[in-house]
């Protein structure tokens, strides 16, 4: 895999590369309680951060270890992000409070599936889910993800416990 430019277009988005002139739609994005309470990301997500984020994330694409992708209609205005483990084939995703609603969850992840599928050769996408987290489990279901019978893996992050419940996606059969 190489580090050029990735866009990725289906499901009516184009998923994109983050560059330096996300930084303020970052911050926008990802400073937000509820992706504060649900993800690992640090909390304020200030600009310092969004700096911080946006060169580890390249530096994971270039190391071949982490694709982070923003979920675009046009290829401009960033409303979230996608992002792929290429180690584990664990996808993650996040939409800003102002675009939640529309789909938009469900779609970059089926576009994000396809690729890991496709493009990069996984024959099996996984989700970790909190048990309680209905909205990113219906999100899941719709993307055609089922959860599996994998024994739930216990996190400590942000001085809070959790389980994680593992879902999954195989790939198409041939």
């Amino acid at each position: 895999m190489d580090t050029h430019p990735l866009r990725i277009t289906a499901h009516s988005l184009l998923l994109r590369d983050w560059t330096s002139d996300d930084l303020a739609v970052m911050q926008e994005l990802f400073d937000d309680p509820d992706v504060a309470y649900w993800t690992p990301l640090e909390t304020p997500f200030d600009q310092a951060t969004a700096r911080c984020y946006l060169h580890r994330a390249h530096q994971a694409r270039r190391s071949h270890k982490r694709i982070h992708l923003a979920i675009t209609a046009d290829g401009q205005q960033a409303m979230g992000e996608v992002q792929l483990n290429l180690t584990t084939g664990s996808v993650g995703y996040i939409v800003g409070a102002a675009h939640r609603g529309q789909g938009l969850a469900a779609r970059a992840l089926r576009t994000m599936t396809e690729y890991a599928h496709l493009a990069v050769g996984l024959t099996r996408v996984i989700l970790e889910i909190e048990p309680d987290n209905y909205p990113s489990m219906a999100v899941a279901r719709s993307a055609g993800f089922r959860l599996t019978d994998v024994k739930p893996v216990t996190v400590t992050d942000k001085e809070r416990t959790y389980d994680l419940l593992t879902w999954e996606h195989p790939a198409p059969a041939s």
